[in-house]
């Protein structure tokens, strides 16, 4: 999960103007024919050129298609909000890549078709992937792979502490872990707890793996998530600057080699074998035990509603490829992914042990707009991030910083 923002403003722009019928393109391509001519496709990674290995495979794909992809990158937030401003003047692309809680939104504007109506076959995906595109059973996507959360660790710190990382098992195991460390001199564990929605994303585990219900922040097991965090800021367990940390600068953090735990995604594999000091990974412990579910990152492909349903075949055949065993591989390497198949996890561990542990975060972890979120997860999650700062802040008990939140959010949503 890179930084993600939502559109939702766009959304009810597009409805109220258009309708949410109007919202479909006519055809991002304007060849005569849907067999061939060019396809657009949009992404969001302006970080890969037309030279990269990515920008090759799009290209390829649209080639075994009998067609030319013309490929634009936005970033993520840009992208989401072009994709609503297309629709709404009938040029939307062809195919499109988006971030996974997009999907719902775009869906509530009219601008996804169903995979099933365009031919895109789902059945192999994991289903608490896919659940980040599925919306009253439909798969509006499919994902090209998942990253999640877990606890990377610092084995020096550790073995100085007499803490074996396998000891970790739940929250009281991990609350041991921390004060171990402590007494030796060491740092504790590092997060982001910054007020947007990396903010919310790692506090997920945490809430979800106490049983907490996004519909309901303020119940006693949303407290509880909430309390732990605020007890390791008090203890100094883990930093104040946890309120004003990225994912970026709280991994910097951790690879100053001074902490025992960071929580962090697999985005950070590559980074975490240039730190200097021998690591290791193990999942985010519930609170009684066992893995907590971690929210999935990841983008989806996506074919926009066109007004040439004839386009769809060709669209179809894209995101097939792109989605195919062979290329998911040499995708989810490419952009430490965790591949959204059995089978190419499968093939992924073989060739890097070291991402079982993350394949077995997936395979816990669950979309952000699942369970019939849909587009209410960003108002939630902007009040849970509110309740985050305020009570890690000192300025409310977590108790009052969540009925707060609960009560905001019910607000935005009646």
């Amino acid at each position: 999960m890179r930084h993600t923002r939502f559109v939702i403003a766009a959304v009810a722009a597009c409805t109220a103007l258009a309708g949410v019928t109007a919202c479909g393109g006519s055809g991002g391509g304007s060849s005569s024919s849907a067999a061939s001519g060019t396809y657009t496709f949009w992404d969001p990674y302006p970080q890969f050129d037309g030279s990269s290995a990515w920008a090759k495979l799009v290209a390829s794909c649209g080639a075994k298609a009998g067609v030319t992809v013309k490929r634009t990158a936005y970033d993520t937030t840009d992208l989401g909000n072009k994709a609503l401003l297309a629709a709404q003047q009938g040029n939307a692309p062809d195919v499109m890549l988006v971030d996974n809680p997009v999907v719902s939104t775009l869906v509530q504007a009219g601008i996804l078709s169903k995979m099933s109506d365009v031919g895109v076959i789902t059945t192999s995906i994991q289903v608490n992937i896919i659940g980040a595109g599925t919306l009253d059973g439909s798969a509006y996507g499919v994902p090209i792979g998942a990253n999640t959360l877990a606890l990377y660790y610092n084995k020096d710190v550790l073995e100085a502490a007499h803490v074996d990382p396998a000891s970790v098992k739940d929250w009281d195991s991990l609350n041991v872990a921390l004060n171990k460390v402590k007494a030796v001199g060491k740092k504790g564990i590092t997060f982001s707890a910054i007020g947007t929605e990396e903010g919310s994303f790692q506090f997920l585990p945490w809430f979800w793996g106490a049983k907490g219900d996004l519909t309901h922040v303020d119940s006693a097991e949303g407290q509880a998530a909430l309390s732990l965090w605020k007890g390791w800021v008090s203890q100094g367990l883990a930093p104040n600057d946890v309120l004003s940390n990225t994912q970026t600068t709280s991994w910097q953090e951790f690879a100053t080699g001074q902490y025992a735990f960071g929580e962090n995604g697999t985005w950070q594999l590559a980074n975490a074998k240039k730190t200097g000091f021998p690591y290791g990974v193990i999942s985010i412990p519930a609170r009684a035990g066992g893995a907590a579910p971690a929210p999935t990152g990841g983008e989806f492909a996506t074919v926009p509603v066109q007004k040439d349903a004839a386009r769809y075949k060709t669209s179809a055949r894209i995101v097939s490829c792109l989605t195919s065993d062979a290329n998911l591989l040499a995708t989810d390497t490419t952009l430490s992914y965790i591949a959204p198949t059995n089978t190419v996890q499968s093939q992924q561990v073989s060739k890097d042990p070291e991402l079982k542990p993350w394949v077995d975060a997936v395979a816990a972890a669950r979309g952000r707009t699942s369970d019939g979120l849909g587009t209410k997860y960003p108002v939630i999650s902007e009040q849970l991030w509110t309740a985050v700062q305020s009570a890690l802040s000192g300025g409310k008990s977590p108790e009052a910083a969540l009925k707060a939140a609960q009560s905001a959010a019910d607000s935005h949503q009646n």
